[in-house]
């Protein structure tokens, strides 16, 4: 019987979800797509179990694909499969961690990863200290929750910081005040990482005067090939995320490399187009690995289990 996978994505006909269906169908998995909102859990005494329409979902690996919009319902999902002993590609403390930027910044700190020094602000009368602090302006201002950009603005005076921070804080936002990398103004180096290895990596550049370079808001992509200083930072920046799959923003600073952001549902049509490689196909090779691994630790488990029970009991 073929092992079965199921993706966890709201949008069966988007380009990554596509892909990563297409790449694991290859290779020999059953494959489903199943939108992470329709499903329900069951806890039970036994542990409980999800279903989807009626019928308990069952599968040997998942992968989600949670958009921020539905973090907490997703990686409610997410982690029950988990309990279930299903092997899956991101786990849910890892895309808790990525999906929140100061809890990021901190875990990044933690593990000596260059980041932008960064300031998260609880009232707005302290916004001109938090400015001070991440080197003046013009700074960037952003919520420490968003995707492709979105909430993120580029404040060139002390006023314009104070505004932006107390229009977030009305909206029961959280804002982060960050230091602005002049060198790296309008682009980025986006790295994916599958397994703890760089697999791609692909320059990011703005359209216009547009300092955001994601390529949702109509920037630009190329391949770019990075050091191997930049490669074990990226890796490192995956890692104390949490995460086997991870799209990580690199700025390039007159200091080295900093780690922006760590993504833990990367769009793979811009990456995939610009440099040729096949990422999906590397995310079905790496969790084919896991699973091969998980026959045989299940295996051992058995074997121990039975030698156990015969030592027990005086039978060898």
């Amino acid at each position: 019987m073929k092992p079965r996978l199921v993706i966890l994505s709201r949008g069966p006909e988007l380009y990554s979800t596509k892909r990563l269906y297409e790449e694991a169908e290859k290779i020999g998995w059953d494959v489903k797509v199943l939108d992470p909102l329709a499903l329900t859990i069951v806890v039970d005494r036994d542990g409980g179990k999800i279903f989807n329409r009626g019928w308990p979902v069952e599968c040997e690996a998942v992968i989600p694909r949670i958009g921020y919009s539905i973090t907490r319902r997703g990686v409610a999902i997410v982690r029950q499969f988990e309990r279930e002993g299903t092997i899956v590609l991101n786990k849910s403390l890892g895309i808790t961690q990525s999906r929140d930027k100061l809890l990021a910044c901190q875990l990044m700190s933690d593990n000596e990863i260059p980041v932008p020094v960064t300031a998260h602000v609880g009232s707005w009368k302290d916004t001109a200290r938090a400015v001070s602090r991440v080197g003046g302006t013009p700074c960037v201002i952003k919520s420490t929750e968003g995707t492709h950009g979105y909430g993120v603005f580029l404040a060139k005076s002390d006023q314009q910081a104070r505004q932006l921070v107390y229009q977030m804080l009305e909206r029961n936002m959280r804002p982060l005040v960050q230091e602005y990398i002049k060198e790296s103004h309008g682009q980025d180096i986006r790295v994916l990482v599958v397994g703890g290895e760089v697999v791609a990596s692909m320059k990011r550049k703005a359209n216009g005067s547009e300092f955001r370079s994601n390529f949702h808001l109509g920037g630009s992509v190329q391949k770019i090939e990075i050091n191997e200083e930049q490669k074990r930072i990226a890796c490192l920046a995956a890692s104390a995320m949490g995460l086997d799959l991870a799209g990580v923003d690199m700025l390039l600073s007159s200091r080295g490399p900093l780690i922006l952001e760590v993504n833990s549902s990367p769009g793979l049509e811009g990456i995939e187009t610009s440099t040729g490689v096949n990422i999906a196909a590397e995310v079905a090779k790496y969790l084919n690995l896991k699973y091969e691994k998980n026959i045989t630790k299940k295996e051992v488990d058995n074997i121990e289990e039975v030698n156990k029970r015969n030592q027990e009991t005086g039978v060898y």
